[in-house]
């Protein structure tokens, strides 16, 4: 029987089995077959005996031993835009070959390749440079395969938590470029040369996708840097991780209520302001965006290197509602004015009731405003002045034309009464009549005394009556000004606001590198 087949049970009796299938019987000429039992044990005795982990395997010391290097990307576990900070889990890849762990398969019972642990063998101390763990090395320590023409293999996987400089200039419209640099800590290039395992970069193809991120590329570069702290050159390989947000969730959940509450603000502008909640509706339309903003501002780095995009949006469109607010306090103001308290300038008449109404289309009932009306108001404003100007105080105190003092009426004639009646009459005939020179001094005692006081009496009553109902007149017409005024400032807001906030969208929307990415 051949000891090489010999099996040990693990029970208390030590008898040698014969296995069931003979594999000399399936055996195939010119193959071979690797004769299980003592040469593996045989082997790492021999492998590790004279085994030193401090020498660096290499036939000529004056050599640089190569390593080379790759990994593959996992998964993106979390980008910590707050602490910028990229945690990822990945498995790295070095390869070396190491002179001193060779040996001929045939002289081992055909063993071909050893699982031997990594503390017991020279491994290349490659660490990621921007490492953020507290442990700095993230990687669990797997076995080294290796063969029998001295190749090692190792694979070790980690959650690397790296690093990385968040440009928050686009957000959430972004792209990022994530740096993870690995290289030896204490070999230099001159004693360890890493080189890129594929010049396309990391291995993808077991790559399991992020919601909130998509994976552009992971290019990778080798680097040689002379540092100040020595005088050789060491040797880096970096992979940039590039990668894009996904813009769907912050459209619907940010950019859209806000451009839904900014319209609300809108239509602020069409409340009357009789309803008593237009300035309500403006304030409440404030604190909502103030509170979408403080939720951006949540999950964005305490950095004042740029301003986020979408940060300029929602500062765009709160500048928008508190403007829109100012306004409503000024609207409110205008239609709440009353003749005893405020006196229209003339420019508000010009600006608010004239050009503004003939610009935005509006109209009063009863009086269409035309560039033609308005030329007609300013000249017949200046035709009532002159006229005003040339009448008598008498005719200005009863707003009655003074046209009798030159035209000549005959006694007892009706014509210049007109219509008024025969008490007009009668108090037109006196009226001249009290100012006509008296004959003799009996007319002078009797009847200037009498006529005067009676005329005064009437005149004052007269001129208390008329300044009254003038008076009623300008305020409700001043009144009914200041309100078509409110009306007028409301409805220019609304134009120009409206304006200013598809402009803010549509430059935003424009402006940012990508719009949605799913």
């Amino acid at each position: 029987m051949d000891e090489g087949w010999r099996t040990i049970l693990p029970t208390a009796d030590p008898r040698p089995v014969r296995p069931l299938i003979d594999p000399k019987a399936h055996q195939l000429k010119g193959t071979v077959v690797s004769e299980q039992g003592p040469h593996e044990k045989k082997l790492l005795n021999a492998l590790l005996a004279s085994y030193n982990t401090l020498e660096r395997p290499v036939a000529n010391e004056s050599e640089p031993l190569e390593v080379k290097f790759g990994l593959t990307l996992q998964q993106i576990i979390d980008v910590d835009e707050k602490n910028q900070l990229l945690i990822t889990n990945i498995w790295l890849s070095l390869e070396w070959n190491d002179y001193n762990l060779r040996w001929n398969d045939s002289e081992y019972g055909g063993v071909k390749d050893l699982r031997i642990t990594p503390n017991k063998l020279w491994k290349p101390d490659v660490l990621m440079y921007n490492s953020a763990d507290e442990g700095f090395d993230g990687t669990y320590q797997t076995n080294v395969v290796v063969r029998n023409n001295g190749s090692c293999l190792y694979v070790p996987p980690g959650i690397f938590k790296s690093t990385c400089k968040i440009d928050i200039t686009w957000f959430p419209f972004d792209d990022q470029h994530c740096d993870m640099k690995f290289g030896s800590w204490t070999y230099d290039g001159n004693q360890l040369d890493l080189v890129l395992k594929d010049e396309s970069g990391g291995d993808l193809s077991d790559f399991i996708t992020n919601g909130e991120w998509y994976l552009i590329g992971m290019p990778g570069k080798k680097n040689t840097i002379t540092y100040a702290c020595c005088p050789e050159p060491y040797v880096d390989v970096t992979f940039t991780i590039m990668i894009r947000r996904r813009t769907l969730y912050y459209f619907f959940n940010l950019i859209v209520p806000c451009v839904l509450i900014s319209s609300m603000a809108l239509l602020g502008f069409t409340l009357p302001p009789d309803s008593g909640e237009k300035l309500t509706l403006g304030v409440t339309i404030l604190l909502s965006l103030t509170v979408f903003l403080n939720l951006v501002a949540e999950t964005l780095p305490q950095v004042s290197d740029a301003i986020p995009l979408l940060g300029t949006y929602f500062n765009c469109i709160m500048f928008m509602v508190a403007s829109s607010v100012v306004l409503t306090v000024v609207v409110l103001n205008y239609h709440h004015r009353t003749a005893d308290i405020h006196e229209m300038p003339q420019w508000i008449k010009t600006v608010f009731l004239q050009w503004l109404p003939w610009i935005l289309r509006m109209s009063r009932p009863g009086k269409k405003i035309t560039r033609k009306t308005i030329m007609m108001s300013n000249r017949m404003r200046e035709l009532e002045l002159k006229e005003r100007s040339s009448k008598s105080l008498l005719a200005n105190v009863l707003d009655i034309d003074d046209d009798f003092r030159h035209v000549p009426q005959p006694p007892n004639s009706t014509a210049s009464t007109g219509n008024l009646g025969p008490g007009c009459s009668i108090f037109r005939t006196d009226f001249r009549r009290s100012f006509v020179r008296p004959s003799t001094m009996e007319d002078v005692g009797g009847g200037l005394s009498g006529h005067h006081r009676e005329l005064h009496l009437i005149l004052r009553e007269l001129q208390f009556i008329t300044a009254r109902m003038k008076k009623a007149d300008e305020e409700a017409e001043l009144i009914s000004d200041w309100k078509f005024a409110a009306m007028v400032v409301d409805r220019f807001c609304l134009f120009v606001f409206t304006l200013f906030t598809i402009i803010a969208t549509v430059a935003v929307l424009l402006s940012a590198p990508h719009i949605i990415v799913q």
